[in-house]
């Protein structure tokens, strides 16, 4: 049977990457993607569904249509955009997943891949090396919706026999597509601050360390893990997904390897009081042992592919 995969968000960070992987595994007419936006779509993200993942009877209609069976549900508010607007971050990740959930069930869709986040941590979470299991009390919109996401995605498993699979993203660094409102963000707008300006101010401590991943890691992971076989998983929803951690100054240090000009100042904003309430490394022995996870980018490589790419997209080679 063909597999005919929905991708919600698919316009994001990580859909707008995802969608192409996908794309050249399975073929294009078999991965819809869909969003909000209702005009000017690139060729490269058709066919294309305009999607609003709280309104159920379109979910419905757009599933039905092109008989899905597998669906990607990336949409989703990050982070920082969730602390700036509360009330809409908890209705787009709890409503919207809710809804996709129960359309899953509805239609008996085969597997749905919903990721989860470091967010779902808090300030009472062991940082150095966060184990699988630990305490899970997060400060932020964010971090409650997704690991309220976790418990209602195992609900689905455990009283649907849904199958559902989730990671818990790091950071997620990217030459393609630009962060969408995140704590993290700041790895990514190093790069282009640095080859455009040779100065970026950064919104969080120069200390501050966070786990993060290259984007090629991650796609490649999320689509392993999707196609793992289902009875060697005893998790689901919530798998703990590694990279690498570094600090902010260990990101600014390799990137004057490469450029000696550039420097940085760091500014703290309120994104600071989240990033201090999150790991700043994590233990995935879970993914590596039910999965065969393994991350390949290291810093050194992250920064010069990140740099080779960028010089091009910016054309300042």
């Amino acid at each position: 049977m063909t597999k005919k995969i929905l991708i919600t968000g698919a316009l994001g960070q990580i859909g707008s990457e995802l969608s192409t992987s996908l794309k050249k595994i399975y073929g294009n007419d078999n991965v819809i993607t869909s969003d909000l936006k209702t005009t000017l779509i690139a060729q490269e993200y058709l066919p294309y569904e305009t999607l609003d993942i709280l309104n159920r009877k379109q979910l419905f209609e757009v599933i039905k249509k092109h008989n899905i069976s597998i669906i990607y549900h990336l949409g989703a508010i990050l982070s920082a955009t969730g602390e700036k607007n509360p009330q809409l971050c908890f209705d787009v990740n709890m409503i919207g997943l809710y809804n996709v959930l129960e359309v899953a069930r509805e239609l008996n869709i085969k597997q749905i891949i919903c990721p989860s986040s470091i967010a779902v941590f808090g300030p009472s979470t062991p940082r150095i090396n966060t184990p699988q299991q630990t305490i899970i009390m997060p400060k932020t919109m964010y971090g409650l919706t997704k690991a309220s996401g976790e418990l209602l995605c195992d609900y689905y498993v455990q009283k649907y026999k849904i199958d559902i699979r989730g990671l818990r993203y790091p950071g997620l660094i990217s030459y393609k597509s630009m962060p969408g409102g995140g704590t993290t963000d700041y790895a990514v707008e190093i790069f282009y601050e640095a080859l455009q300006n040779n100065f970026y101010k950064c919104f969080l401590k120069a200390d501050t360390t966070l786990p993060m991943m290259y984007m090629a890691d991650a796609i490649r992971g999320t689509i392993e893990l999707s196609e793992a076989d289902y009875s060697k998983l005893k998790n689901h929803s919530n798998f703990n997904f590694a990279g690498i951690s570094f600090s902010c100054q260990d990101l600014a240090n390799e990137i004057k390897q490469h450029l000696p000009k550039f420097s940085i100042e760091y500014v703290a904003d309120f994104r600071q009081e989240i990033a201090d309430s999150w790991p700043e490394s994590i233990d995935d022995a879970e993914a590596r042992n039910q999965w065969g996870w393994k991350a390949e980018y290291d810093l050194s490589k992250l920064t010069l592919t990140m740099l080779e790419n960028l010089k091009i997209k910016l054309n300042l080679n």
